[in-house]
């Protein structure tokens, strides 16, 4: 009879371990991929890549036990030597090879030059092939960036007393409302693909008081620019017992300032690799929505065309101005007008026409949508009778606030926008594994 009783613990090493200098001058095994081979008549160097960055090995004809002709780049390989200080090599290590053992081999040649420092090629190219050109090692840093990104989001959270809840991405009815949204026939049933996990976040609040979900949520808009994608990943909180709308941006100022702290700790090799200098979150300005239209209007000279909404160049130029009069990354512009909010916004008690809600601007991009919400269960009827919407498909979620709710607010952050303006980049999909849009339902 055999058991299993744990995590086996291999016989090879890993990057940190070779890094920390406790091995020089020992022989040692690691496993990876060929990453590049660079000929020097008798001499080789075999680049490995492994999944904390790259290990160069050390091929001499007649002591490596094995011909450099035999090895080909996208090979996956083991192999055993002879661990030395090297400062030219990345890590400022080597492994002088003994011997080596190949774990597979590739059938094709490769179609992307994956062990170029960038990868010029177009992002078309990139995304036909994903699961390639994500191998260089700059492209495979974006997302090691976002993965600090959610690890912070969800370490401040549980820190901050919330609970991760996981809701259902297939329903009867949106939250949004709209005409955005994916139907699908579900059992002979009409049902929607989420917009967003926001009814069930504020169900769930009677539960727990604090809740947060990181999950994709899809849009039906037919959108097909640089900062529009039909499926991304939300960040989400929703929070009870709050006195105001500004306890969720300080909530959210709160996990951006940790976020900072984790990437500056744990992530400095991809932050220097992609040359990103992090942005400035000590405090965040806030102006409402009215005054930043008439700052941008009158510093640019530009005639307001719609009170009731922004415009991407709008936002970008209030992104500007703050950055110039104030030197800040992010601003929040707080009270939009009501009509652009959905139904569950509360309203302004000084000014139904606007919301007790904000956007969060990163360098003139908006990366977060929240606010306070409706507790109220007559004010939530109301606000839906107002809108001219059926109650259908809403019963459940209007039953809990029959039942008592208390003041609470939240938000949803766009995981690949917020990405896409920490590398500098222009485009949300460089910053999205496998984007979906318009056009694009593979790979």
């Amino acid at each position: 009879m055999d058991f299993v009783s744990g995590v086996k613990k291999p016989d090879t090493r890993e990057l940190p371990e070779l890094l920390s200098g406790e091995l020089l001058g020992q022989t040692v095994k690691v496993n990876g991929a060929v990453h590049t081979i660079r000929h020097m008549g008798e001499i080789a160097f075999i680049v490995l890549r492994k999944r904390d960055g790259l290990l160069q090995c050390v091929y001499e004809e007649g002591k490596a036990g094995f011909d450099q002709k035999d090895i080909r780049e996208a090979a996956t390989v083991e192999v055993e030597g002879i661990l030395e200080s090297e400062e030219r090599a990345p890590g400022g290590v080597e492994i002088r090879l003994k011997g080596i053992r190949i774990l597979s081999e590739p059938s094709a040649p490769l179609p992307l030059p994956i062990a170029k420092w960038k990868l010029n090629t177009s992002l078309e190219a990139k995304l036909n092939m994903r699961s390639v050109s994500l191998r260089n090692v700059r492209e495979r840093a974006k997302f090691k960036l976002q993965e600090g990104i959610v690890r912070a989001f969800r370490d401040f959270l549980y820190g901050e007393g919330f609970t991760e809840i996981h809701t259902p991405k297939i329903g009867a009815k949106s939250a949004e409302g709209g005409a955005n949204l994916f139907k699908l026939e579900y059992f002979h049933r009409p049902a929607v693909l989420q917009q967003s996990p926001q009814l069930y976040k504020q169900m769930m609040v009677g539960v727990f008081d604090r809740v947060f979900e990181t999950a994709p949520v899809f849009r039906a808009e037919k959108h097909n620019t640089k900062r529009h994608l039909n499926e991304y990943t939300s960040l989400d909180f929703e929070m009870g017992y709050i006195d105001s709308f500004e306890d969720i941006m300080a909530m959210e100022t709160g996990f951006l300032q940790h976020m900072v702290r984790l990437l500056q700790q744990d992530y400095a090799k991809e932050l220097k690799m992609l040359n990103i200098t992090l942005p400035k979150v000590d405090e965040i300005p806030a102006v409402r929505f009215d005054r930043a239209k008439e700052l941008v209007a009158e510093k640019y000279n530009r005639k307001i065309r719609n009170p009731f909404d922004l415009e991407p160049e709008e936002e970008s130029l209030i992104g500007q101005y703050f950055k110039e009069e104030y030197d800040a990354d992010f601003v929040f512009v707080t009270h939009y007008p009501s009509k652009k909010r959905p139904f569950y916004a509360m309203d302004d008690l000084e000014d139904s026409r606007f919301t007790l809600s904000f956007d969060l601007l990163y360098q003139g991009l908006e990366v977060t949508t929240g606010g306070q919400r409706i507790h109220d269960y007559q004010m939530l009827v109301d606000k839906i009778a107002a809108r001219g919407m059926e109650q259908e498909g809403l019963e459940q979620y209007l039953d809990t606030f029959r039942y008592g709710m208390p003041p609470h607010g939240g938000l949803g952050i766009g995981l690949e926008r917020l990405t896409m303006k920490l590398v500098g980049e222009d485009n949300v999909r460089e910053a999205t594994l496998y984007p979906r849009d318009l056009s694009r339902l593979e790979p």
